[in-house]
């Protein structure tokens, strides 16, 4: 009822009965002073309660999937590195029981008729030189040496004092030249060939008349004074074959099953090219992978220490050996949709030597992204992206993002925002056993897209997950010297690190 229409009623009906005609005017004036009612739609309001809980609900059911998803990776990577190492086992018990024959090739008996099998002592296993110096200990050694196919090698690693618990795990497992590792070496990690390398597979930067020529030259040098079987790209094949038929022997593939088998063929992989080119020939390789013997043919190089104006040199040492190697381990990627129902409908794994960027991409707002480490919520990224990087990866766009260069050797992953909306958000470097997942939450305003090595993008939508973990197989690539002094020199000589005019020595002193 309006004042006006209370006044008449009021004048029409004569004096309220409980207020005078003094009071009425006051009830008018008081009601005119109330602020107006809001008018309040309950059902609106119990509407968005109902969203608000499925919302909670579908990201919940979210965070179990991705959990799930890479509990089952991590049991997936103990199971094949549990394999790895019962099948060494077996091998070395095969072995010792082709040991223990008699004169005329039976096998040794006891008193119980069973078979007598010797375990090595620990004297044969862990031999060491008892010295604080540096000293070598055997960790790894193919057992196929009769082998035809493959190149027979081990690794060992330095130390420099009784103290430093080498003997305590076996780092590294091998089998039949495919080098599978259970937890970083921060060893100096020495490649001896057991038997010389038969195969060698070239991989070149494309367009370049340079090294299309050095291609050539290395291919005969090889065939000729080396007598090594040569794979090559088919477009390296189809050059080759233009410039002359005598490159007929010169192997290739024809197709990508093919590629999955090359690593069971080759024993040396040599690129010539810059950075670019290591990181297409790790591509290459979706499990194990064969020593890289990268040449410095590109404008940027922090993996490829040997210049190609010596590579007779480089080459007779790396196939004489030993020869000293750096293991870069590779992000195992594992992209989870939101509408995929159970493992299965999960897409393939992706193995990155440097780095997975998640960005924005041509969006207008901030990413926003969940990340979880083992289960454990780390943070919210708020900015342009996120990096998670290898410690081979450091020197790259994590260095430019404002991350820390670190030592490929250095078992870490490092944990980088790209401009992020906060000046208290510091880079991170995680210890590499760890799992992370970064998810994209469904309050999100828009989308983010993953990157791989600067390939292979991919979008992520509310409710996708991403699932980074250290990689079961490294990529070996060798040393011109160690892998500290090559780090050190690529970083002086690519980015003039730290370069500056020595202060003169004439000035004021301390008294």
């Amino acid at each position: 009822m309006s004042p006006r229409e209370l006044i008449s009623s009021t004048e029409e009906n004569g004096p309220m009965d409980s207020l005078p005609p003094l009071d009425s005017e006051n009830v008018v004036e008081e009601f005119l002073r109330q602020p107006p009612v809001k008018a309040v739609d309950d059902h609106l309001i119990e509407f968005s309660e109902a969203m608000r809980t499925v919302a909670k609900a579908l990201r919940l059911v979210a965070e179990g999937k991705a959990t799930a998803q890479a509990e089952a990776a991590e049991w997936k990577r103990k199971y094949e590195l549990e394999r790895a190492q019962n099948m060494q086992l077996r091998h070395k018990e095969l072995s010792t029981e082709g040991d223990h024959l008699d004169s005329q090739g039976r096998t040794l008996m006891n008193s119980s008729n069973e078979p007598i099998l010797h375990k090595p002592s620990i004297e044969q296993t862990d031999r060491c030189c008892g010295k604080h110096g540096i000293c070598s200990d055997e960790i790894l050694r193919d057992e196929a040496k009769n082998s035809d196919s493959k190149a027979c090698f081990t690794l060992s690693w330095g130390c420099n004092s009784e103290k430093s618990g080498r003997h305590k795990h076996m780092v590294v497992s091998f089998e039949r030249g495919n080098i599978t590792t259970a937890e970083r070496s921060s060893k100096q990690i020495s490649l001896k060939w057991e038997s010389p390398p038969k195969t060698v597979l070239i991989l070149t930067k494309p367009n370049s008349n340079s090294v299309r020529i050095l291609c050539a030259e290395m291919v005969r040098w090889l065939k000729d004074h080396k007598k090594i079987n040569v794979f090559v790209e088919p477009r390296v094949r189809s050059e080759l074959l233009t410039e002359s038929s005598y490159f007929n022997f010169v192997e290739s593939w024809q197709d990508d099953s093919e590629i999955l088998l090359l690593h069971t063929k080759v024993d040396l992989v040599v690129t010539l090219g810059g950075d670019g080119t290591v990181l297409w020939a790790a591509s290459m390789f979706k499990g194990p992978v064969p020593p890289i013997v990268p040449f410095s043919l590109g404008s940027l190089g922090f993996m490829t220490p040997f210049q190609s104006e010596h590579y007779k040199d480089c080459l007779n040492e790396v196939l004489r050996g030993p020869i000293s190697i750096t293991l870069r381990h590779r992000l195992q990627c594992r992209l989870i949709r939101d509408g995929a129902k159970n493992e299965l409908e999960t897409e393939e794994p992706i193995l990155v030597l440097n780095e997975v960027t998640i960005d924005r991409g041509i969006s207008s707002y901030l990413t926003y992204l969940e990340c979880y480490c083992d289960n454990s919520f780390v943070t919210s990224v708020q900015g342009d992206g996120l990096i998670v990087s290898t410690t081979s990866g450091s020197t790259a766009y994590s260095l430019a993002a404002g991350g820390s260069m670190v030592h490929p050797q250095v078992p870490g992953i490092l944990f980088t925002p790209i401009c992020p909306h906060s000046l208290s958000f510091r880079p991170l470097i995680l210890p590499e056993y760890v799992t992370l997942r970064v998810q994209v939450p469904f309050n999100s305003r828009g989308n983010a897209w993953a990157s791989f090595d600067g390939k292979d993008r991919k979008q992520l939508a509310a409710g996708d997950a991403l699932i980074c973990s250290m990689a079961p197989w490294p990529v070996p690539t060798a040393c011109q010297a160690d892998s500290t002094s090559d780090f050190l020199r690529s970083i002086h000589e690519g980015l003039h690190w730290n370069l500056r005019k020595t202060q003169s020595s004439d000035g004021p002193r301390e008294s």
